[in-house]
């Protein structure tokens, strides 16, 4: 990827050979008209917008993340895996992710609680944007499972919400005595009150920009909260340092210099990011990003309300 330029501008993105699909996407995105965009309209939670899940592995039972006023709390939790309980991982990475935000969608799009998630796995890798290879198999088992099974609480300027997001779930148990891959449970329930929460206040996003950022749990991070904060931003913008930043998207970055190695990783993923949100304004500046106010990733339709 290119250096940060010097003349304040996140422009110039240089792809490998790798990202060409993203750049495929980049240029299908901006020449869609407003229709062709609301018809791959995604959602996701607020509050998931501002503080996200973990993106690597988390040692231990509990993680916690605050940006602001809204913070997130994730505690493992037991799955029944036919055999009796099992302790599930905190789900992290961007499998759950990109897991939740479809079944958010869904949830949204028909007012249901009860989501259909695919017939198999390789449908729901399909239907995420994902090939249906060995690894993808186990690991979106892993995380769906640990998302299934954890209990969250998301907090947002004197509101918490308590519970867990998922009510109903049947473990994706594997028949190793035929070595078939086994069926997912034809139905995923989501608790009254986060799907009620998630009515309320979901995030309207593009979900061709969802799968071509789908290799980077930070990108999909950046992506989805540029798409919730930059259409509300009003005048000369909004500064923000790289303390700041790291505090809301990398608090484990804790060596001699945590700024610097952030910022080393965080640029590559937003200008990704940019290259799939056309509309976004963002600059570098001294010690920072600038950010200006931005038609959000889906347009208006009829009023500021999607």
């Amino acid at each position: 990827m290119s250096q940060e330029p010097k003349n304040g501008k996140l422009g110039g993105l240089i792809l490998s050979a790798q990202d060409g699909k993203l750049l495929d996407v980049a240029t299908e995105i901006a020449t869609s008209t407003p229709d062709e965009v609301r018809e791959n309209m995604a959602f996701t939670h607020t509050v998931l917008c501002q503080v996200g899940l973990p993106r690597s592995k988390v040692e231990g039972r509990e993680f916690m993340r605050q940006s602001g006023a809204a913070w997130i709390n994730i505690q493992a939790g037991y799955l029944d895996e036919g055999k009796g309980p099992v302790l599930q991982p905190i789900p992290y990475g961007p499998k759950p992710r990109l897991g939740m935000a479809w079944v958010s969608t869904y949830a949204v799009r028909n007012k249901e609680r009860e989501v259909p998630i695919g017939d198999s796995a390789a449908e729901f890798l399909r239907l995420m944007g994902m090939d249906d290879q060995g690894g993808n198999y186990k690991s979106l088992r892993l995380q769906m499972h640990a998302m299934a099974a954890c209990r969250m609480q998301l907090g947002f300027k004197g509101r918490t919400y308590n519970g867990q997001p998922v009510q109903q779930f049947d473990a994706w148990v594997t028949n190793r005595e035929t070595q078939q891959r086994a069926l997912w449970p034809g139905v995923m329930v989501l608790s009254e009150d986060y799907y009620g929460s998630l009515i309320e206040s979901a995030v309207p996003l593009d979900n061709r920009a969802l799968h071509a950022l789908k290799g980077s749990a930070l990108a999909l991070d950046v992506y989805c909260w540029l798409a919730h904060r930059l259409h509300r931003i009003e005048g000369r913008g909004v500064t923000l340092y790289w303390k700041a930043l790291r505090e809301q998207f990398a608090q484990e970055y804790k060596g001699k210099d945590p700024d610097k190695d952030f910022k080393k990783e965080f640029l590559p993923a937003l200008k990704k990011v940019l290259a799939v949100y056309p509309q976004a304004k963002v600059k570098a500046v001294t010690g920072g990003l600038l950010l200006l106010g931005s038609p959000p990733p889906i347009p208006y339709k009829g009023g500021p309300s999607v």
